[in-house]
């Protein structure tokens, strides 16, 4: 949270007709729209787009890869600071998904003519408080004008180039483990309809202002095959490209999913984002439920995530481990298993 009183005088969010990662374009439009694309072939690049991947690699030498992302969106909470953390926060977390640790990164902002420099400063201020704690130095950007305001960063990192993690490597017999809880498209959602309490609020601010960096320096350690994080595209997105791209059958456990408090009431209520129902129209017939699965709880587990978990699949005799290690500084849950490859791409059990 900000580390002084938001000088500001507007409310970001409502310069926004969107919020946070569910300002996405849609997977299957976006899917549609670089499909044949050309681009050169580089002897040195090890991931590009192929895979929808959450960083691109690049090959420097035989000790060192580049990884490159970069996001940006429009405010999803009103506090300037705060906003610029969690689009830091969000933005760094695709380095962390490939196993990397972020080194440089570049402001990506447009401001309105209703946005006064006090605010402006502390979007900015926020993003660097963020990067300064991945250990990652901001080295200037680019500013326009637009209609809507929004941040984010371009973020470089560093890994091996023998152990960057993909989303498309898991395979059978590994355990699914995500680091955080759903229904941050949901409960902010509520939130503008002043439906949701202030300390609940809190609870889902703190959660996408938590680096997934201490996860990341975790899954390292253990025999870790595929990752990615959870973000506009929901849990169940996610899930699809990591099943898709390793052509095999992810299981989840609906029952050993972790929720903020008060996301399956507020999903009832109606309170779900326009990005869930694109996220369900992307996954489509690729999934099936074994059980009569609530509503609510598929409305959650197709919820845009805003600087979510990593959705981290694990060799077997790891995964104890690991999420011990995890439990340490997260909420992280085994939700789920991976199998060979079966009729459909997403088993919900």
């Amino acid at each position: 949270m900000s580390d002084k009183p938001n000088t500001g005088n507007v409310r970001l969010t409502r310069l926004a007709k969107c919020a946070g990662c569910g300002a996405k374009v849609g997977a299957g439009t976006l899917s549609k729209l670089v499909k044949g694309l050309e681009t050169i072939q580089l002897p040195g690049l090890l991931v590009g787009f192929d895979t929808s991947d959450d960083a691109c690699v690049y090959k420097i030498n035989d000790e060192t890869a580049l990884v490159q992302t970069l996001d940006f969106f429009p405010p999803i909470v009103d506090d300037p600071f705060t906003f610029g953390q969690i689009a830091a926060a969000n933005a760094l977390s695709d380095i962390y998904a490939m196993g990397g640790e972020p080194k440089l990164a570049l402001n990506i902002m447009a401001v309105t003519k209703d946005m006064d420099e006090a605010s402006i400063h502390d979007i900015l201020r926020g993003g660097c408080n963020k990067a300064s704690e991945a250990g990652a130095a901001v080295c200037g950007g680019h500013t326009i004008h637009d209609e809507s305001p929004k941040y984010g960063l371009s973020v470089t990192g560093f890994v091996h180039p023998d152990r960057f993690l993909k989303n498309s490597s898991s395979r059978p017999g590994d355990v699914l483990i995500l680091t955080k809880p759903l229904g941050v498209g949901i409960l902010t959602t509520a939130s503008k309809a002043s439906m949701l309490d202030e300390h609940d609020l809190q609870t889902v601010i703190d959660a996408m202002c938590t680096l997934n960096k201490a996860s990341r320096n975790d899954m390292v350690r253990y025999r870790v095959h595929s990752c990615t994080d959870v973000t506009g595209f929901g849990l169940m997105g996610h899930a699809y490209e990591m099943a898709a791209g390793s052509h095999t059958t992810l299981h989840i456990k609906e029952a050993d999913l972790c929720m903020h408090k008060n996301t399956l009431l507020m999903a009832s209520m109606g309170f779900v984002p326009e990005g869930a129902y694109k996220n369900r129209d992307y996954v489509g017939d690729h999934y099936m439920t074994r059980s009569a699965v609530d509503r609510a709880m598929l409305d959650a587990m197709f919820d845009p995530q805003t600087s979510g978990g990593l959705l981290i699949s694990v060799d077997q005799e790891d995964a104890d481990a690991l999420l011990s290690a995890l439990n340490l500084h997260t909420d992280a849950a085994i939700i789920g298993y991976v199998t060979e490859k079966d009729d459909f791409d997403i088993i919900v059990e």
